[in-house]
């Protein structure tokens, strides 16, 4: 009987061989199969080469194929691969908990792990709620955030971030409870006159205003990305921005989450990106560069007195938990990630080879009428695609002007992070650049010649 069973399953996998059975992300794409990964590039089966400028979904930031993070993979998987964190722990757990925490800034010395971004964005929102009942503030619970911001996939994150396209086919499933504020984004006609800090003195009054608005004893949580990642290209929020939202949220007993999901471990040029601006949360989200997504690991770090609010309200226990939290094989990609960063010196890398390729990008903004708006901090820059520099007119949204420009430098041999945005009602094409922190000079150099080919390609096809 079990044989003629392997016979049926054997007939049909032949029969089934021309049959595609994947769930594509677009199904009117035909996408290489890639079969390996060495440092900046990437191999597809019919050999062909594509240097990674985006570290795929700016995650792989120690480049691919490294081996001591497989070693660590392999080698925890033959001891034990799963344990269920609610039941057993393992010796990693802490290890790895104890290596995040004395990166982070302040007192976030407890570290709650997830398999992912959105999963650390979900798990900071309930952790506030319950932070806040613990404490008898039964009303707060309502988040505030970016009107252009992303902050993951799921339901609740989903009607938390701003992106109007991901979101428009769930209007009604999505949740209410969330304050949106226009982003800090000064190239607006209507404020690119102000200086910088008269600026940022506006948004911090405005945002006050909508605390009031709303009453401070309803708000739970302020989630921010500290640079702005998928929705502005690397945006980064103003100079005196973020210590003044911290203020606020002091002020008003408001947790301040940080969502370094796409920053942190070291994209910036600073472990944490809100080190750029000595600002300390209650809670930083993260995800993608703690492995550098040789596996899907995420988590959050927490305070003490939020920590403390559990252990002395509420019995010690998170009214929370998922089956791979904790997962022994993703917490030893973590560690070895981690050690390879830092034995390799590899943030202060990012410094040194961000500036060169700020420089080379700068060079080219010169060269095309179609790009400008450089910005970003260490190896996250972005900048936007225009119909006309001079006027900032933008492309009509049905162009899809940086799919296009990302889909000619994937033909030439590289690969961007394109993105589409809405500020105002008005439309805006850009590209996230975000190589892996290995890349040398000569690497970029290339990187920028592919580029630069490819926007002479856009430029006339486009005209």
């Amino acid at each position: 009987m079990f044989q003629q069973l392997l016979r049926i399953i054997s007939r049909k996998r032949s029969e089934n061989l021309s049959q595609d059975h994947v769930f594509h992300r677009n199904f009117n794409n035909n996408y290489p199969l890639i079969e390996r990964g060495e440092g900046v590039y990437l191999y597809d089966t019919q050999g062909v080469r594509y240097l990674d400028g985006s570290s795929g979904a700016v995650a792989v930031n120690i480049g691919h194929g490294v081996q001591e993070v497989v070693n660590a993979m392999t080698k925890q998987a033959s001891h034990v691969a799963y344990v269920h964190t609610l039941r057993f722990e393992t010796s990693l757990q802490h290890e790895l908990a104890s290596m995040i925490a004395s990166l982070a800034p302040g007192d976030l010395d407890t570290v709650y792990f997830t398999s992912g971004g959105a999963e650390a964005n979900e798990s900071a929102l309930k952790l506030a709620r319950q932070y806040h009942l613990g404490n008898n503030d039964q009303e707060k619970f309502k988040v505030i955030s970016h009107s252009i911001s992303y902050h993951g996939n799921t339901m609740r994150t989903l009607s938390i971030g701003g992106d109007q396209k991901r979101k428009e086919l769930y209007d009604k499933e999505l949740h209410g409870g969330v304050i949106h504020l226009a982003p800090p984004y000064g190239k607006r006609s209507d404020f690119e006159n102000l200086q910088e800090d008269e600026y940022v003195d506006y948004c911090l009054n405005q945002i006050e205003k909508k605390i009031l608005e709303e009453d401070p004893e309803t708000i739970s949580c302020f989630l921010i990305e500290p640079i702005v990642g998928s929705q502005i290209a690397a945006f980064p929020m103003p100079d005196g921005y973020l210590k003044g939202i911290r203020k606020l949220c002091t002020q008003y007993n408001i947790l301040l989450v940080a969502d370094e999901v796409m920053t942190g471990f070291g994209r910036t040029g600073e472990m944490f990106a809100v080190n750029h601006w000595r600002v300390t949360p209650d809670i930083i989200t993260f995800a993608k560069g703690v492995s550098s997504a040789y596996a899907p690991l995420g988590g959050m770090i927490v305070n003490n007195k939020t920590i403390q609010t559990i252990k002395d309200k509420w019995d010690g226990k998170f009214a929370h938990g998922y089956t791979f939290s904790g997962h022994p094989v993703a917490l030893a990609a973590g560690k070895a990630n981690i050690n390879y960063l830092l034995d390799k010196e590899l943030v202060p890398n990012v410094k040194q080879k961000g500036r060169y390729l700020r420089k080379r990008l700068s060079e080219l903004m010169e060269k095309f009428t179609c790009i400008g708006d450089l910005r970003g901090r260490g190896l996250m820059l972005g900048f936007e695609i225009y119909k006309n520099k001079k006027t900032r007119e933008p492309f009509n949204q049905s162009q899809k002007a940086a799919e296009e420009l990302n889909q000619i430098c994937i033909e030439n041999g590289v690969v961007f992070y394109p993105g589409q945005g809405l500020i105002d009602q008005q439309p805006f094409d850009h590209i996230l650049v975000a190589p892996p922190f290995v890349i040398t000079d000569n690497e970029i150099d290339h990187m920028v010649d592919l580029l630069e080919k490819s926007l002479k390609i856009f430029e006339r096809r486009f005209k």
